[in-house]
């Protein structure tokens, strides 16, 4: 397979430059995204085994990269530039972070949830990335093992005191929080404690920790084990 890319001319002075990118063309993220992996898992910089990777349009996908800047091309190697590498780093985040949250709190099969994770990196902002990645507790790495780009999120979680997300089983008594998510163990387990008004958003008094979890919540008093307050994440308030 012989390649071929062109690259247009630049327009005269005064005329304003026509770039064929913007920030969410999902087509340019794809390569991107590729060529972050591709150097990841492998280390190779080869055009040839980028435009494997990209199917169909790659020709013009690769144009219209080299065009906005975020690819540089040297006979069979590219080169993210360093514009390149932030937006390719910005859409590897996002998958990641999407399909942790789709198998680890949705408790999807992986082969489905890579494919919508696929979806989602191209309309997640990357404030809403931040977001559930502090609501994860910062994973350091995807279902898959892969290391998952690093936030502002994780940047500042290092600096503080306590987690921000915490098991309603580290709560002190007397401490008050909001339910952020729900792990339990059986969808039984779930219902029940929604029947008892414990669900996502819900704020709660912790009275006391032995021999049994008592939290308040509105009127009414919850006894609960220690492994299901283990199973509830909170936010203190």
């Amino acid at each position: 397979m012989r390649l071929r890319w062109r690259h247009k001319k630049p327009a005269s002075v005064g005329s304003p430059v026509q770039r064929p990118f913007c920030r969410f063309d999902e087509s340019i993220d794809e390569l991107l995204e590729q060529a972050w992996m591709l150097e990841e898992e492998e280390g190779i910089k080869s055009v040839r085994d980028l435009a494997s990777r990209c199917g169909g349009g790659f020709q013009a996908h690769l144009a219209a990269a080299l065009d906005a800047g975020l690819i540089e091309i040297s006979g069979d190697s590219f080169r993210l530039t360093e514009q390149g590498r932030d937006r390719a780093r910005i859409v590897i985040r996002a998958h990641r972070i999407a399909e942790m949250l789709l198998t680890e709190v949705l408790e999807m099969d992986i082969s489905l949830a890579e494919s919508d994770a696929c979806r989602f990196e191209h309309v997640m902002s990357p404030e809403a990335v931040d977001s559930i990645c502090t609501l994860l507790g910062h994973p350091p790495n995807c279902p898959h093992g892969k290391p998952i780009p690093r936030g502002d999120c994780c940047e500042r979680s290092r600096t503080e005191i306590s987690p921000i997300i915490i098991p309603l089983s580290e709560l002190n008594p007397g401490d008050m929080a909001r339910i952020v998510f729900m792990a339990p163990r059986s969808h039984a387990r779930l219902d029940r404690l929604a029947a008892y008004g414990v669900v996502p958003g819900g704020v709660i008094r912790l009275h006391q920790k032995s021999p049994a979890f008592v939290i308040k919540i509105g009127e009414t008093d919850v006894a609960i084990d220690s492994s299901v307050a283990g199973e509830i994440f909170v936010k203190r308030v």
